[in-house]
């Protein structure tokens, strides 16, 4: 069944945000009859529309909100709605529109706002309870009052979506341990690990949380007198209950996603037919001239969600059957002349703006590893799973602050994903900017580990 398990319901706000606009547009028809002025309005509406629902929280609908949160919502937008399309009117006072009709405008199109946002949130309910679709599998570790109460939450709550596939007592004579938690999540492929801090000693707590990160689940706290130290924890209410959720991702927000695609496609776009639209006939001739072979280096690498997928580039070495097993070093007798020019320039890494528009990669993002490194790496490397709750860049945090090209060690890795969780956890706009200029920067002046 298509949407029936995942992380995020990805498209949801998306097409809410395209049905709220198309609504907006559509009635504007009643009140504007120039087709310039009609033009105006609905290009300032919709801009302040898309800002105002950013700031007002419009769209932070979950599975667990509560009808109140949502008529909250409803109210403080149409709110600041009405205030944009009066101000419009109020400054453009040359348009012959009576205030009574720009009135019913504003009420007609929050009631239609309304009326689709309460048919998306029931029907999705729906769907969870009765076609069980758009599940989230969860497991429950420790048992005390706080954890019951959750797990009577999550029972009585079919049309959430949360499956609770297991409860595990802690504090029977036969105990559990927390390897055996750890085999039963991995064996049934649970979504989210909620967890009681109450219950677990500081070393099954670590064990849980290195677990976690490794492997891309999603953990939650029920927070009792302990602390969890250096962790930037996000707070929220399911019902009455208090949750910690051990990391928040900034991108994974609908906006922010928005943006940070939108840069993804234009950025792309650019270089694609302003760059490689020339520049791939002149480098697939030289590449040709000197071997023979492809023009392009296709290579699986794994991206979001540990998906496997061909990463582009430049062929820049002689054809070799340890391309993907091997990573290139300094002086490596593979690489042709025309090979080493362009790895020095980074033109080699063009082809990737392909994958950038595919939606495999992101311009700015971690560095994507080979296949058979990364199972290395994750299996050696604490934390090295985590780079994978977001998609791979062409440059990163980590390739500007000096960790770029050849893994020399193990702590050369750590470094780099150490950097790279930075970048997860506290992304904005403003730091992809300053890392594109740095790599361009970087690369203009030479870069030394470009070989």
């Amino acid at each position: 069944m298509i949407f029936k398990r995942g992380r995020y319901s990805g498209f949801l706000r998306p097409i809410s945000y395209l049905i709220d606009l198309l609504i907006i547009g559509f009635f504007a028809n009643n009140i504007i009859h120039e087709k310039s002025d009609l033009l105006n309005f609905t290009l300032f509406i919709s801009f302040s529309w898309i800002i105002s629902t950013l700031y007002s929280s419009f769209y932070e609908i979950f599975r667990y909100t509560s009808l109140t949160r949502i008529f909250s919502l409803i109210g403080k937008q149409s709110i600041i709605f009405t205030l944009l399309v009066f101000a419009f009117f109020g400054f453009f006072n040359n348009l012959d529109t009576e205030p009574l009709s720009v009135i019913k405008y504003v009420l007609i199109v929050m009631l239609s706002i309304t009326i689709i946002k309460f048919t998306i949130f029931f029907l999705l309910k729906k769907y969870r309870k009765v076609f069980k679709g758009n599940l989230r599998k969860v497991v429950i570790v420790g048992l005390n009052k706080k954890t019951d109460q959750l797990r009577k939450y999550f029972n009585d709550n079919p049309d959430y979506g949360y499956q609770l596939i297991k409860t595990f007592d802690l504090n029977k004579k036969d105990k559990i341990s927390i390897n055996d938690v750890i085999s039963f999540i991995s064996e049934n492929e649970i979504d989210e690990i909620y967890s009681s801090l109450a219950e677990m000693n500081n070393k099954e707590l670590l064990s849980l949380i290195d677990y976690a990160d490794n492997n891309l689940k999603i953990l939650k706290f029920l927070p009792d007198n302990k602390e969890i130290y250096s962790k930037k924890l996000d707070f929220t209410y399911y019902g009455y209950l208090p949750i910690l959720s051990l990391r928040s991702i900034p991108i994974d927000e609908p906006i922010n996603l928005f943006i940070k695609r939108s840069f993804d496609i234009f950025f792309s776009l650019v270089v694609i037919i302003g760059i490689l639209s020339w520049l791939t006939p002149l480098i697939g001739f030289l590449i040709k001239i000197e071997s023979k072979g492809p023009v392009f280096f296709k290579q699986k690498r794994n991206g979001l969600d540990y998906k496997e997928f061909y990463c582009y580039k430049f062929r820049s070495m002689k054809p070799n059957p340890e391309a993907h097993l091997h990573q290139i070093r300094k002086g490596d007798p593979r690489v042709t002349r025309i090979g080493k020019f362009i790895r020095k320039t980074s033109i080699d890494e063009l082809p990737q703006f392909i994958n950038v528009l595919k939606g495999e990669m992101s311009v700015v993002g971690p560095r994507p590893h080979m296949v058979s490194h990364t199972h290395m790496y994750a299996e050696k490397i604490d934390k090295f799973m985590v780079r994978h709750f977001i998609k791979p860049g062409i440059t990163g945090l980590a390739q500007v602050s000096g960790f770029r090209g050849e893994v020399e060690d193990d702590d050369f890795i750590k470094s780099r994903v150490k950097y790279d969780i930075y970048y997860l956890e506290n992304w904005s706009i403003l730091m992809d900017l300053r890392i594109v200029f740095k790599t361009v920067f970087d690369t203009l002046g030479g870069d030394d580990k470009a070989y």
